[in-house]
């Protein structure tokens, strides 16, 4: 019972919000996952309620929705943490792990707010993510900024913040990286 009134407290805090990045990073990764949706593993951290899940119809019994502690290396096709990343909650150096317990070939879906009180993790999140593109681990297929990503709630924002949906590609051993993240506002390139 204590887990229904939490998920609907949550469920409620996200209408309210109108807090649009599980359908953003789920319309994300259903552009690039092109493998077995039936078959996929699937590891959504920080996962609240499962929205991401949801909204990419991935099969439950393959989804995982615990930490990242002692998880094997390479286990997950698509590896999804979205609303977590930000200042006071995960931390940055997590992006590492979520890359370890990607198989090679899968997808990490990752999500930011850049808000004023966040932009200070975002750029430190964007030096690991730029960091790990450089040592030849990934490469990303998609960044997107978003305006509306949800409804501001500071005293110092009005109206929406925005935020940042990314996804990386983990690289095979022997693969070299062909495309690249420029990470500038309302700017995508690949």
């Amino acid at each position: 019972a204590l887990t229904a009134v939490l998920q609907y407290i949550f469920n409620s805090d996200v209408a309210v919000l109108d807090y649009r990045a599980p359908s953003l990073a789920a319309n994300s990764i259903s552009t690039h996952f092109s493998g077995d949706r039936e078959a996929a593993v699937v590891l959504d951290v920080a996962c609240g309620t499962g929205l991401v899940a949801q909204q990419v119809n991935l099969q439950d019994q393959n989804l995982l929705t615990d930490g990242l502690s002692s998880l094997p290396a390479g286990l997950f096709d698509v590896v999804v943490i979205v609303g977590a990343l930000s200042v006071g909650q995960v931390p940055v150096d997590v992006v590492r792990e979520l890359f370890k317990s990607t198989k090679p070939g899968g997808y990490i879906c990752m999500t930011t707010r850049s808000n004023h009180d966040n932009l200070q993790y975002k750029a430190s999140l964007e030096r690991e993510l730029k960091q790990m593109e450089e040592e030849e681990l990934w490469t990303c297929v998609e960044y997107s900024q978003v305006e509306d990503w949800e409804r501001a709630v500071s005293e110092q924002e009005h109206g929406y913040i925005s935020g940042a949906v990314y996804i990386y590609k983990k690289l095979y051993v022997d693969t070299v990286p062909v495309a690249a993240c420029i990470f500038s506002p309302a700017q995508r390139t690949y």
